[in-house]
This record gives C-alpha cells, sequence and structure tokens, in this order.
C-alpha cells in the first residue's frame, strides 16, 4: 500500500474544507497539507442537492466566507450559484489543484509514539492509499450523503406513481402538470413547494405538524447599499456583522419570550395568507419558537404559491399509501402523482470510521466535546461542526482560525501533540444539542456529549466563540501541550 505524509490532512471539500483550507494556505505557509474528497467533485452539500428551487437557508453574508465578499445580488442564494461561489474561491486561492477526488477516508489511527495520525484511504478504481499526518481536520458535515431519512409507509409498494427522496432528486423527475405531494414541513420542503408549484398541476404540502415560518426579502437592500459606498470587502464585513448581530437577538427573543415570539411570528404569516386561512392549524407548532430552525421563506413565495391556489397545506398523518396516493388518518384521501419524501436526513457520526487513539477505538457518543471543535483525549484532531442557530460558516471560519493558531503555537514551542484533558472524567455531561428537530433527536445517541461548563460547553453564539477560538488563550489549563 502507497503512503504519503503531510502536515494536515483535511476530510471533505465542501465548504468547511475549502475554507479550512484558505486559512492554513494563507496563515500556515510552512505547513503541508491535502483534502481528500469522497466524492467526484467540490461543493458537498451544494454539489449533493439537486431537487428544484435549492437554495441557502440564511443569507450569504454569514453563510459566505469572511474572507471572501458576497457580491450577487441577492442575499438568499440559489444552490448552483452558491456552488460556483466555492469553486470561484477554491481556484483563487489554488485549492482546486490540492483536492483527490474520489478518495474515502475508512480509518485513522493515533500513535502518541509517533505523534502521528495514519489514515486508510479507499480510492475509486485504484489501490488504497495510506497517509500520515500530524493534523486531522474533518470537514465531513453531520449527514449521510448516500441516502436521507425516509420513515416506513405502510402500503408504499402500492402507489402507482414515484416516490423520491430530495437527496436522491434526478434530472428525468417530470412533474409538469401532475398532481404532487411533498411530505414534511422543514426547510427542504419550504423550498420545493413553491419551485414544484411552477409547472406542477397542483402541488399539496403534508405535513404531521407545523413550522415556523419567516418571510424575508431575497436582496439585502442595506448590505447591497454598504458595499457600495464602502467597497466589497468592508461592505460585506459591516453586512455580515449586522446579520449576525440581528440573527443573535431573534434567537434570543424566541428563547426569553417564547409566547411574544410565537405571536409575532404567526401574525406575520396571518397577514401573509389573509384573515380567513386557518393559520393556528397549518402555521402555528406545538413547540416554541427556535426550539427547531425557523423555516425562511425568501420573497414571500410560498404564500404567494398559497394564494394562487397552486399549492395547499394538509396536516395529518398518514394511514396508509394506496394506488392512488395516500390515505390520511382524518380520512381524506389525497391523490397524487408524485410523491417527494421531505423527511429529513440521516445524521452519521465518527463511528462510520474506525478512530483509534493508541489501539483504543472512538465511539462517538463517549466522546466529550471541547470548544466544540475537538474531543477529550484524543490528540491532535479538530472536527468541524457548524451552528444549529445560526450560519453553519460562521463557525466552520473561526474553528479554521483556531487550528491555525493551534499549530502556529506548536511551531513555536516545539510540541508535537496537542489534547483536551478533562480534569475530572467522570464530569456531568448533556446532550450535543437541545434542540427538537426529529434529525437530531434520532441521532443523539451517537453524537458526542458537551459539559456543563466551558470549556467543554457548547456556545451556539458566535460572539462568545469568536472571543474563545479566535482571541483566548491557547494554553488554558485544559489543552495540552507536548513534545
Amino acid at each position: 500500500m502507497n503512503e504519503e505524509f503531510v502536515d494536515v490532512l483535511i476530510v471533505g471539500a465542501g465548504l468547511s474544507g475549502i475554507g479550512a483550507a484558505c486559512h492554513l494556505k494563507r496563515r500556515c505557509p510552512d505547513r503541508s497539507f491535502a483534502i481528500v474528497e469522497a466524492r467526484q467533485s467540490l461543493g458537498g452539500t451544494w454539489n449533493l442537492f439537486r431537487y428544484p428551487g435549492v437554495r441557502s437557508d440564511s443569507d450569504m453574508y454569514t453563510l459566505g466566507y469572511s474572507f471572501r465578499p458576497w457580491t450577487d445580488e441577492k442575499s438568499v442564494a440559489a444552490g448552483p450559484t452558491i456552488l460556483q461561489y466555492l469553486r470561484d474561491t477554491a481556484r483563487e486561492h489554488g485549492i482546486d489543484k490540492l483536492i483527490r477526488y474520489g478518495h474515502r477516508l475508512r480509518r485513522a489511527d493515533w500513535s502518541s509514539e509517533e505523534a502521528a495520525w495514519t489514515v486508510e484511504i479507499e480510492r475509486e478504481a485504484q489501490d488504497p492509499l495510506r497517509m500520515r499526518c500530524t493534523f486531522l481536520l474533518m470537514c465531513v458535515g453531520y449527514y449521510d450523503d448516500a441516502e436521507g431519512y425516509t420513515p416506513e409507509f405502510v402500503g408504499r409498494a402500492d402507489f402507482q406513481g414515484r416516490i423520491v427522496h430530495p437527496q436522491h432528486w434526478d434530472e428525468d423527475i417530470d412533474y409538469a402538470g401532475k398532481r404532487v405531494v411533498v411530505i414534511g414541513s422543514g426547510a427542504t420542503a419550504v423550498t420545493l413547494v413553491p419551485a414544484l408549484a411552477e409547472r406542477a398541476a397542483h402541488v399539496t404540502m403534508l405535513q404531521r405538524s407545523p413550522s415556523y415560518m419567516v418571510s424575508s426579502p431575497t436582496t439585502d437592500t442595506l448590505a447591497r447599499w454598504l458595499q457600495r459606498v464602502a467597497g466589497s470587502r468592508a461592505g460585506h464585513a459591516m453586512a455580515r456583522w449586522k446579520n449576525v448581530l440581528l440573527a443573535m437577538f431573534v434567537f434570543r427573543l424566541c428563547r426569553r419570550r417564547p409566547k411574544f415570539a410565537r405571536s409575532m411570528i404567526t401574525r406575520m404569516v396571518q397577514r401573509q395568507l389573509g384573515p380567513g386561512y386557518d393559520v393556528a392549524t397549518h402555521f402555528t407548532p406545538r413547540y416554541d419558537p427556535w426550539e427547531q430552525r425557523l423555516c425562511l421563506v425568501p420573497d414571500g413565495d410560498l404564500f404567494k404559491a398559497i394564494r394562487a391556489g397552486r399549492v395547499s397545506i394538509v396536516t395529518d398523518r398518514i394511514e396508509r399509501f394506496t394506488e392512488k396516493g395516500l390515505k390520511l388518518a382524518g380520512g381524506t384521501a389525497l391523490p397524487a402523482d408524485l410523491v417527494v419524501t421531505a423527511t429529513g436526513l440521516k445524521l452519521k457520526s465518527m463511528d462510520s470510521l474506525e478512530v483509534r487513539v493508541d489501539g483504543r477505538r472512538l465511539v462517538s457518543g463517549q466522546l466529550i466535546s471541547y470548544k466544540g471543535l475537538m474531543y477529550a483525549g484524543v490528540p491532535n484532531l479538530v472536527s468541524i461542526f457548524g451552528y444549529t442557530n445560526a450560519s453553519w460558516t460562521l463557525k466552520a471560519d473561526l474553528a479554521a482560525v483556531f487550528v491555525c493558531r493551534l499549530l502556529r503555537h506548536m511551531r513555536r514551542t516545539g510540541a508535537r501533540r496537542c489534547v483536551p484533558q478533562a480534569s475530572d472524567p467522570s464530569m456531568p455531561t448533556a446532550a450535543w444539542t437541545d434542540f427538537s428537530s426529529g434529525y437530531l433527536q434520532r441521532a443523539l445517541d451517537m453524537l458526542p456529549r458537551q459539559g456543563l461548563h466551558k470549556p467543554w460547553k457548547l456556545n451556539q453564539n458566535y460572539v462568545a466563540d469568536l472571543l474563545s477560538l479566535r482571541f483566548g488563550a491557547l494554553e488554558d489549563g485544559v489543552m495540552h501541550f507536548s513534545a
């Protein structure tokens, strides 16, 4: 088996991986690195998802990189536009030449004696590759790119039409002039439904329970003005901070005054749909705002489609599939030619790999997170996991800067190993997140744990993480460095 060595191995060439590589190249030019990507092209999520209307679920001033201004007119961008932004970023920084496609990480072993990781990589149509690195940077996201989550539906085989999960959307799917049922009420369904309604005979969004939805313009006029006045880079930075602070304010308002936030959101939906629409049934969830992510409705496109009669919302449970559609628990028969199961993602953990530290296999559900990036007792490994209440890239950018700070500190001090160590291995822990979203709740047992106090507790707060990861002391009494 062939063997190579690099200082840093980045796993994944999506939003996090490309950003991390750009930071490394600029801040740590003395370190060699490589990027391995299981797919045959870069982009991660934005290369995988091809369903109609796919777009960002947050603004691009925060979802884009801090070091590369977002200059497109629309702040809520379509998937292909985001993918082109990633391609351009990789090309401009010379990262595209460093990506090795068709390389899937299967095993990683840390040796304290060698102060290095040895990883085994499967390659398409080639012999396996073994690589050694001093630092392993996991940028693979958190969900299974092979398949999405679909519940077991009674009678599914009886249905004579086509059933498809958005994660497996094919260009040959013909929905023009057809009756389409989209099962789900999350961000994917809210994106799909108005896009399908442009060509379908009618689209029904079938939900077991509603989600909170907020309308927002696709163009941020203030951000565009700031870029014209202050220049693209300074304007981007100001727009980014404006949106960060606004999102933090809304999140805190929802958590501290949930009744007020619920009333405010539902009143906005009622104004969009008119006084006669049953917002209480179809747009008022059982949970409080921001116990799950708010669904973004750009320019109110979903509400416009409902007002135009091209979209219907049905809130009920599925009893079974039939030959012609679905039978609901309330007795209604819902005809369909095409059913789209926008029923969520399947999360994957580090357990899908074989990761060992000095021969001890790691179990994700037993790990304790350090600053949301590293794990107690696991040396020279950072795993990037974005925010649940804000744009993914905000945390990914900070994580990459933190890695660069670690590497530079280790170079200055001659350290070859950095590892967070808990003074009390039996300290109380909590679940990774308190979000009630189904895809997170289904995977809680295989996600790492968090502590009750810093630095083991996740902040889910950009400002707090900025102070900790970019400016906080590296030698904090928890992180141990050694040669």
